[in-house]
């Protein structure tokens, strides 16, 4: 089962959850990231 739960904060990207697994980060302010803007997130810190 695939479910729309809305949209990366960063790049606009839809975000689903699939099977009981969120495709994104949950950020603590309740917000969605998708994994590849957090990677850059994280390199960017580095």
């Amino acid at each position: 089962m695939k479910e729309k739960v809305g949209y990366c904060t960063i790049c606009g990207k839809e975000l689903f959850c699939e099977n009981g697994f969120l495709n994104a980060i949950l950020e603590n302010d309740h917000t969605l990231v998708c994994f590849p803007c957090e990677e850059r997130k994280k390199k960017d810190v580095e």
